[in-house]
């Protein structure tokens, strides 16, 4: 095992593992803050986890050449982790629009689509446009959901929160697009955009949180 040695995938595992300290750093924040909805601040932790999760495996899949077999185990570790992600994201944004009781009732449907979209990606290798759909489905219905909820004015933070699932999609097409790179001191294919853009989402969602959270 050593690092690779194409530059391009340097540069995706360093705005990886950025990816994944911004994520744990989000986790750390919510915790610290003192707020009686103790559920929701450990639904989106839950979510940024495995957002931090998956970034620090993909640092291994580009950073390092690996045998074959611990890549395929990379890789499978990583779709599970994206989907628990996207699953545990979509909790979190039906905690805020119909509350917790409708949450806890779809996070049994939520994990089993994760763990549907992992078990596919098992036996059908090379089709990660499964979870470019399912999570495309989950930002449009948390961008709706949010943006819904700002009009309605009766949810502090919820122009913000849209905002950074506005910034999320289009991380996400940036990545779906597999053809964009740009050179900024370092070269960066669309997978290290995809990460520096989904940074600033996270960071949109955490003040969004923020502002919900010490509201009550």
């Amino acid at each position: 095992m050593k690092f690779t040695n194409n530059p391009i995938e340097k540069t995706t595992a360093v705005t990886d593992i950025l990816l994944a300290l911004v994520a744990i750093g989000a986790i750390c924040y919510l915790q610290w803050l003192k707020s009686p909805e103790v559920w929701k601040i450990n639904v989106w932790s839950w979510a940024f986890g495995f957002i931090a999760l998956s970034s620090l495996l993909g640092a291994m899949a580009h950073g390092l050449e690996l045998r074959e077999s611990a890549d395929q185990w990379i890789w499978s570790s990583l779709n599970l982790g994206l989907g628990l992600a996207v699953s545990v994201f979509v909790i979190g944004v039906a905690y805020d629009v119909w509350g917790l009781a409708a949450a806890r009732k779809i996070l049994p449907w939520m994990v089993g689509m994760a763990l549907g979209f992992f078990i596919i990606t098992r036996f059908f290798q090379g089709i990660f446009f499964v979870f470019i759909v399912f999570e495309a489905l989950a930002l449009m219905f948390a961008g709706f959901a949010y943006g819904w909820l700002a009009f309605k004015g009766q949810f502090s933070g919820a122009w913000i929160m849209a905002m950074g699932i506005l910034i999320s999609i289009v991380a996400a097409g940036i990545q779906a697009t597999k053809i964009l790179s740009i050179k900024v001191i370092f070269e960066f294919d669309h997978n290290g955009i995809f990460h520096v853009v989904q940074i600033l989402g996270i960071l949109f969602l955490l003040m969004g949180l923020r502002s919900s959270l010490l509201s009550h």
